[in-house]
């Protein structure tokens, strides 16, 4: 992943008026990347400098924090890792709907990463994706929520990104 057309670090956004505490913000799905692929991504991008943020913190079950929210709004870039079960996550669709408009009102860098999953499915929430959004409207009280995650899921999926398949070697982005 070539970030380097970028200038990192915190104080380095004089260009901007907005006041970066993290150069990249990386959401996704614990079980399925964290220990594999974001995992590896996360050292790469801090052992080249890259302030980058990782959500290491958030107990299984809670609600998304305003304090991680803020961290989204503060961070200069943010990349989404979309896997297998991403949108099974509550907690991930709250982030992308708070990073999506990040994008919007502070003209935050969005980069999404396919991981292992065809960007159609997030656009068009069909298999595995639509399914786990189907699952997640089944609650009345979620309805206005849902409408916002698929508004969200299909906006980060027509943005250019990586695509990373098992054919693929993962170190090779």
């Amino acid at each position: 992943m070539d970030l380097s057309k970028h200038q990192f670090g915190a104080s380095s956004s004089s260009s901007s008026t907005h006041s970066f505490t993290h150069d990249v913000f990386l959401s996704f799905r614990g079980a399925d990347t964290r220990n594999n692929f974001t995992g590896h991504l996360y050292r790469n991008l801090v052992q080249e400098g890259i302030n980058t943020f990782i959500d290491d913190g958030l107990p299984k079950g809670e609600d998304i924090s305003q304090e991680l929210l803020e961290v989204i709004e503060r961070s200069n870039i943010s990349v989404v890792v979309f896997s297998a079960n991403y949108a099974s996550s509550k907690w991930c669709l709250d982030e992308l709907v708070k990073i999506i408009q990040c994008r919007e009102s502070k003209q935050q860098i969005v980069y999404p990463i396919f991981y292992k999953i065809n960007a159609s499915e997030i656009r068009y929430q069909n298999a595995q994706v639509g399914d786990a959004i189907a699952h997640l409207s089944k609650h009345k009280d979620n309805l206005e929520k849902v409408e916002s995650w698929k508004a969200a899921l299909t906006q980060a999926a027509t943005l250019s990104g990586w695509a990373i398949s098992d054919e693929g070697y993962v170190c090779s982005i």
